[in-house]
């Protein structure tokens, strides 16, 4: 019996859009609901963006943000992790110096931070993702007192994707994990953390085995969150390496996949 469903959002719960539909949501929310099942949103975006698509009930939802590092269970934030202060010092050093084609944003738990030199574009891109969003002049500069600094999420040249990601990863082999969601984009995580960590903490907090867990996801972040769980779906629209994880395929997310399963779960 499932107790309690993961999604991540984009590529999975959202449409190509960035889109659901909402009706058919709600139906299947309170029909999880009245069956006291835990419904989590997990995702590597941000948490003010994650509520953003959810304005009614986002209270009542909890959100897994930034690929696991931060867990906010209505409204009330119950777990987090954050990179050492060194640590985010010397990774935007290393960016600077190793790939200075690359473009970056920190995000912290109060807010995001770009500097305003970064590209019109960019800064455009990164205004959809960040809905707490700081320009400022120097990342280096920032407040590392009284701010902690949850994960760096890059626009690479998207040619060089996977090759960079892979060169962040092991200039930090213990600090930190590099991992591409494809497109030119690439989140610098803490090493150890991830989607699966916060799922084992709502287990302990729920007393849910992950067996009694449903996952959706299609991008790398999501693999130790999919390989956790017992009841693990790879979107149709899924990385390959996402579906030899995964247990099941669901229809893809421009079909609202997720929809489909669960509702064909809960018949």
């Amino acid at each position: 019996m499932v107790k309690l469903v993961a999604v991540d959002m984009d590529g999975t719960f959202l449409s190509s859009q960035k889109t659901y539909d909402k009706k058919r949501f709600e139906q299947i929310f309170a029909e999880l609901n009245q069956r006291d099942i835990k419904f989590v949103v997990a995702s590597g975006n941000q948490y003010a963006q994650l509520t953003s698509f959810f304005p009614e009930i986002r209270d009542e939802i909890t959100f897994v943000a930034e690929n696991g590092v931060l867990i906010i269970d209505q409204g009330e934030l119950i777990h987090e992790n954050h990179f050492d202060p060194q640590t985010v010092q010397r990774i935007i050093q290393f960016l600077r110096k190793e790939h200075p084609d690359v473009n970056m944003v920190l995000n912290g738990i109060k807010s995001a931070y770009i500097e305003r030199t970064q590209p019109e574009a960019f800064q455009q891109f990164v205004t959809f993702y960040c809905h707490a969003l700081e320009k400022v002049d120097d990342l280096l500069a920032l407040d590392f007192e009284n701010e902690r600094y949850v994960k760096f999420a890059l626009g690479v040249p998207e040619a060089r994707t996977e090759e960079i990601a892979q060169a962040i990863s092991d200039a930090f082999p213990e600090e930190a994990r590099a991992v591409s969601s494809g497109h030119g984009s690439v989140d610098i995580i803490l090493a150890g953390k991830d989607k699966a960590n916060a799922l084992q903490v709502l287990a302990d907090l729920w007393e849910i085995h992950p067996s009694e867990m449903m996952a959706f996801g299609d991008g790398h972040n999501d693999l130790e969150m999919l390989r956790y769980v017992g009841h693990s779906y790879a979107m149709a629209n899924g990385a390959p390496a996402v579906k030899e994880a995964a247990k099941a395929t669901a229809p893809s997310n421009d079909e609202s996949g997720v929809l489909q399963v669960l509702e064909e779960y809960l018949r």
